[in-house]
């Protein structure tokens, strides 16, 4: 009996060794906690200053013709014609003889209507259609509008001033930012609307000719931007 014990006591102890020296399975470590892993890259979001900021949207060119009305002398819709140059010089003439009005645009011009700066519209008193026959007689307070594509443009007459051809910093003062103001920065749309003082000249015995017929002096009629409203 005593035999049989021990062999069933040997017999567990050499299970027991087998057991433990036997290779344990490999267990797989979580994927957070694997060290052969390659880390994920993330690209870094741009900053607000690195936000590629959207194309501006282009702007749409001015029409080469506005159209002018001035209730207060009976102008209605009357053409006016942008150009490169200065006003009344050859090509300004040229569009005024034509039977238009002519609006100087470039370095010794203006700017276009709505915009910041001196807007010049310069037209005949006595020849042809004649549109700015009674324009002298206009006031403080009498109103502009310049229809251009599908907007309308309202100025206010301001004051009056008299450019001499004769003088070369009476013509600087007219084609200004600030109508009059030569040097000072615009800060609003502005208009001048000039016509010729050839009765006026005449009547004062100035007889004085351009060689594009301009008498010495021109009668501006400044304005303000006072309205914008679709056409």
């Amino acid at each position: 009996m005593a035999v049989r014990v021990g062999v069933v006591l040997a017999a567990a102890a050499v299970a027991a060794t087998a057991a433990c020296t036997a290779e344990e399975p490999r267990r797989t470590l979580p994927a957070e906690r694997r060290t052969t892993s390659t880390p994920s890259v993330t690209t870094p979001s741009p900053t607000p200053s690195e936000t590629p900021s959207p194309e501006p949207e282009p702007e749409r060119p001015e029409p080469r013709r506005s159209f002018v009305s001035i209730p207060a002398i009976g102008l209605r819709d009357f053409p006016v014609v942008r150009y490169r140059g200065s006003p009344d010089d050859a090509p300004g003439t040229d569009i005024q003889n034509a039977g238009e009005m002519a609006s100087p645009r470039g370095p010794r011009g203006g700017t276009g209507p709505g915009e910041v700066g001196n807007y010049i519209v310069t037209g005949h008193r006595l020849t042809g259609p004649a549109p700015l026959r009674y324009s002298p007689s206009l006031r403080r307070g009498d109103r502009i509008r310049v229809r251009t594509g599908d907007t309308v443009f309202v100025y206010e007459i301001r004051r009056t001033r008299w450019t001499s051809f004769r003088q070369p910093p009476s013509l600087r003062a007219q084609r200004a930012e600030v109508p009059g103001r030569p040097g000072e920065d615009a800060t609003r749309p502005m208009i001048t609307l000039s016509t010729c003082a050839t009765l006026e000249d005449h009547a004062a015995g100035n007889y004085w000719f351009d060689q594009f017929d301009n008498p010495e002096h021109r009668i501006d009629k400044i304005g303000v931007l006072v309205a914008t409203r679709p056409a």
